[in-house]
């Protein structure tokens, strides 16, 4: 059966995510924003390159979120994104109240939904959605750990001259400067990174990981990252639509998992047909564990400030 994907935000990072779910032939697409015409022309101008890609789904943009009524997959990137100067704290409360709104109107049309948030300051954002809408945890997840590790793969890749394909690592931590990128678990080909990089440029490369959002903001100028998250939401879409069961860190609500209770967080996760189906335990060092719990406890603060202007 033809999955209905519903995409809340036409920006840049919803577009993408559009289009890459149309040539991966994921589902058919309702892209979803306020802005008048904005959808409907960028799901037009994908729908037409359609004959061309070969393939047999097809965009439709709206300004009517019901549209979006019995949605299979929602992600949302929905709100204000970053300019330069600007932490990712400083827009949750401007998007607490986009996502508040959103989470009340996707509990109502697709309660059954699988939903992958987007928006940042991320981990506050998934909490809002979660708290609001009342879903399973197992149904809602908030992207940036493949993001974030695809960022750690590409700078390893990027100083080491080999292809990126034969890079494998993974971050987990909160989405920002208190990420937790994993060296010892990296590895080209199967080779630890640290046979082939002295410490020195690993704690490089982890450095420029956690700065790597705001090393293309400061390019841009007047913009965020759009290209790269499109397609690492694409990724975990594809992975639930398929049922790959595919190990990938996504910032999810972690119930005692990891010595951390009652926050999201990034950590490993199996994703398939029903959202997450298992949280992955890896065994970290010492250090690895401070740093994680470091985060958890960074995102918490945010959470309580959450509850408080959500009045909880």
């Amino acid at each position: 059966m033809r999955k209905k994907i519903g995409l809340i935000g036409a920006g840049h990072v919803g577009e993408e995510l559009s289009r890459e779910v149309i040539t991966k032939e994921l589902g058919d697409v309702i892209l979803y924003d306020i802005v008048e015409g904005m959808p409907q022309g960028k799901a037009l101008d994908q729908s037409e390159a359609t004959p061309i890609l070969g393939v047999s789904y097809i965009a439709r943009g709206t300004n009517d979120i019901n549209d979006l009524r019995g949605a299979d997959i929602i992600a949302i990137t929905a709100g204000v994104p970053r300019k330069p100067g600007m932490s990712r704290e400083d827009l949750l409360k401007t998007n607490l109240n986009i996502m508040k709104d959103i989470a009340q109107k996707v509990k109502e049309i697709a309660p059954n939904a699988i939903v992958i948030v987007v928006t940042n300051p991320l981990d506050a954002m998934v909490y809002t959605f979660y708290k609001v809408s009342g879903f399973p945890r197992e149904r809602v997840m908030g992207m940036a750990g493949v993001l974030d590790s695809t960022r750690f793969r590409s700078f390893i890749a990027m100083e080491l001259g080999v292809s990126p394909a034969d890079v494998q690592a993974m971050v987990l931590g909160s989405h920002g400067d208190l990420m937790v990128p994993l060296p010892r678990y990296a590895n080209v080909a199967g080779i630890p990174i640290s046979e082939l990089l002295p410490k020195d440029k690993i704690d490089a490369i982890v450095t420029r990981t956690r700065k790597a959002g705001t090393e293309i903001v400061n390019l841009l100028k007047t913009g965020s990252a759009y290209y790269a998250p499109g397609i690492s939401v694409a990724r975990m879409i594809e992975a639930i639509v398929k049922d790959q069961k595919k190990i990938m860190p996504a910032s999810c609500y972690l119930e005692g998992e990891y010595g951390i209770e009652g926050v999201f967080v990034g950590v490993p996760v199996l994703l398939g047909e029903n959202g997450v189906q298992k949280i992955i335990e890896l065994k970290l060092s010492d250090e690895e564990l401070s740093l994680l719990k470091t985060s958890a406890e960074h995102v918490r603060k945010l959470e309580e400030e959450v509850d408080k202007l959500l009045g909880l």
